[in-house]
């Protein structure tokens, strides 16, 4: 099968979700500038640099009572600050439940019935007992092609990392299983690691 994007690809679902998968979610926390709290998962979202260290992740919907996007990139336009949540399979009901069309007084914290900490470096909140969590301060919003499509691009400021995930000095994902969207509503949880040597190594 072959298909051009513009002119459609007549399958029940949008195959493209699924193509390049799994993708890591960033369970993103922000804050308004009143001071209201945000919490939604977004699965075009990765790490893209070392030094310093940053992240990005993209918004492509919009809600209506938000101008043409939805509450995490309207708060971060407010504020300037966000902070990544990394997903464990064990919140994966949690996410789910963070991750619907709220209106913007809807704390998904409470909705979720998530436990909350501030963050180190910046006024935002982040999940209490998450794996890990990446405080950041946003450099740069990109428009993409689009009329929704916004990138959102961080320094990371601040990490945290739960204890009981360093293992001998490094950070172990098997202690808690990273969660992974697969497109659709089918998600990936990894339990298996393997090593490859780099050629020079």
């Amino acid at each position: 099968m072959f298909y051009e994007p513009r002119q459609g690809h007549g399958l029940p679902h949008n195959p493209f979700s699924a193509i390049v998968s799994p993708r890591p979610i960033g369970w993103i926390a922000t804050r308004s500038a009143e001071g209201q709290d945000n919490l939604a998962p977004y699965s075009f979202f990765n790490a893209v640099a070392y030094t310093p260290p940053q992240v990005m992740f993209a918004s492509t919907s919009t809600k209506p009572d938000r101008d043409g996007t939805k509450d995490s990139v309207a708060n971060i336009r407010e504020t300037g600050v966000f902070c990544v949540n990394i997903v464990e399979y064990a919140a994966r009901d949690a996410m789910n439940a963070t991750s619907g069309p709220w209106p913007r007084e809807v704390d998904e914290f409470d909705h979720a019935r998530l436990a909350r900490t501030e963050c180190t470096m910046i006024p935002a909140a982040r999940v209490a007992g998450a794996p890990a969590a990446l405080e950041c301060r946003m450099t740069q919003i990109v428009q993409l092609p689009g009329e929704a499509n916004l990138v959102v691009f961080g320094e990371v400021v601040g990490v945290h990392l739960r204890d009981d995930c360093l293992i001998e000095g490094r950070f172990d994902i098997t202690r808690f299983q990273p969660l992974a969207r697969c497109g659709y509503r089918d998600y990936a949880v990894v339990r298996d690691l393997f090593a490859l040597a780099r050629p020079g190594d």
